[in-house]
């Protein structure tokens, strides 16, 4: 495979709750020198080909990507999967099966703002979406920003749709188990991503990365557009210790919206085994 220097596996497009189409987001990967790129909306597929088109057009490899939702330990935690068959019945009757529940979800949290006073966001977040199977929290924050409740989204997120918030509802994912499953019966390979972003004691991560890797998970985001350097260091000794895979990516959803611009995090660590280099 020819080398590669800059990498972005993980963004969003309007397929889930990115601002971009997926044409309009590879073509401002390509135009930021980006070489390889995974398209990774949440549980959904349906981006994957136009995003392709656009990338062979661009003389950029694309790899397909989808990022999944689960619950482990009591926490939601994603799971992205690359490289797989985006036509794999598995595969996608799990997404299917995680998008049924979405709606349900956006109904009852919007239940729960309108108890503090937030009327109207079922539908306002519903405008927000381009998909309204894949209505998310994201679409949530963005009519709270649009209604004057926040001035940003990550400033909704903290303090109305995260666990102990007022907007927030639990809500029944797939497992781990599950989402290695369906990669791997696309011919994939699975990636704990973000895995910063998770409010672990150390024991409970060791657990979860454990149980991934008996699984037969192989990859770890060490850097991830949300990681600090601290992560960055934390993640590339634990992808080491566990003989991981290394993944790196923006997790860009938009202009104004994200840590940082597509292809502009940090390069991996050294030492590291790029997970490219199992597509």
């Amino acid at each position: 495979m020819p080398i590669v220097t800059v990498v972005d596996l993980h963004c969003h497009s309007t397929a889930s709750d990115g601002l971009l189409s997926p044409a309009e987001l590879v073509r401002r990967a390509a135009a930021n020198e980006v070489e390889m790129l995974a398209l990774t909306d949440h549980d959904n597929l349906d981006g994957l080909a136009e995003a392709r088109a656009v990338a062979e057009a661009e003389g950029m490899r694309f790899v397909n990507g989808v990022e999944i939702s689960i619950e482990w330990g009591g926490l939601q935690v994603h799971v992205l999967g690359y490289a797989f068959d985006a036509m794999a019945p598995a595969l996608n009757a799990g997404l299917e099966q995680i998008r049924s529940g979405r709606i349900d979800r956006a109904r009852r949290m919007a239940a729960e703002l309108e108890r503090v006073g937030i009327p109207g966001v079922f539908e306002g977040a519903l405008r927000y979406a381009e998909n309204p199977t894949l209505v998310s929290r994201a679409h949530v924050a963005r009519y709270l920003v649009e209604i004057g409740v926040s001035k940003d989204v990550r400033g909704v997120f903290e303090n109305y749709i995260v666990p102990g918030k007022p907007g927030y509802v639990e809500h029944r994912w797939a497992s781990l188990a599950d989402a290695v499953g369906w990669i791997h019966a696309g011919g994939g390979v699975a990636a704990i991503a973000h895995p910063g972003r998770y409010k672990f004691s150390r024991s409970e991560m060791r657990t979860m990365l454990d149980e991934f890797k008996a699984l037969g998970g192989r990859g770890l985001e060490v850097v991830s557009g949300s990681h600090s350097v601290d992560n960055v260091s934390l993640f590339g000794r634990l992808a080491r210790e566990y003989g991981f895979l290394a993944s790196c990516g923006s997790d860009f959803h938009g202009p104004g919206e994200s840590y940082v611009d597509l292809g502009r995090t940090a390069p991996l660590p050294l030492g590291l085994t790029p997970i490219w280099e199992a597509f």
